[in-house]
């Protein structure tokens, strides 16, 4: 069984779930095309480190892009993160051998998360983040951050098997 994120709901509107995450600990590779940030990502887990340790893979497999109307889409804002096992403090991480892979920890918390299942395409991610945002804006829920996708499951997982989530930095006022 793979280690998941840790979070509380908080609530729902609809399809729409509100979350709070702890901080987390995260090895990232910003600015390269995702199949190069997967594998530069699995390396480091894999042993490609300093200490040579094998880290457990854990889900979700965090990406984000900072989306522009204008080409490429690929840009020095597009991310993947690997979130890390919660018993490693960040000072318990091996240093990556790879330049491209930092680790860091980002503090604790709200995200508002819609889940789909199937392939994560261009076009469903759009559609979910479409309703994702129409959904807090219509209810006056302050958005703080840009969209990103969360996937729960490995590549050869058939797609109707498959867990998604697109998630979104908020803040509430309860």
């Amino acid at each position: 069984m793979v280690e998941t994120a840790p979070y509380e709901e908080q609530g729902r509107i609809g399809d729409v779930e509100f979350r709070k995450y702890p901080a987390l600990r995260i090895a990232s590779v910003r600015g390269v095309p995702e199949n190069e940030a997967f594998g530069f990502l699995f390396r480091y887990i894999s042993g490609r480190n300093r200490t040579r340790k094998n880290i457990p893979m854990t889900a979700p497999v965090i990406s984000s892009e900072k989306i522009s109307m204008t080409a490429p889409v690929i840009s020095d804002d597009s991310s993947m993160s690997f979130v890390m096992p919660a018993a490693y403090s960040l000072a318990d991480l091996p240093e990556p051998l790879d330049k491209e892979v930092k680790t860091e920890e980002i503090p604790a918390r709200e995200v508002a998360v819609i889940r789909f299942r199937g392939n994560a395409d261009e076009a469903s991610v759009a559609a979910m983040t479409r309703q994702l945002i129409e959904t807090l804006r219509d209810h006056d829920i302050p958005i703080t951050g840009i969209p990103f996708l969360m996937r729960y499951n490995p590549p050869f997982i058939p797609g109707i098997f498959r867990r998604n989530e697109v998630g979104i930095e908020i803040r509430r006022t309860e």
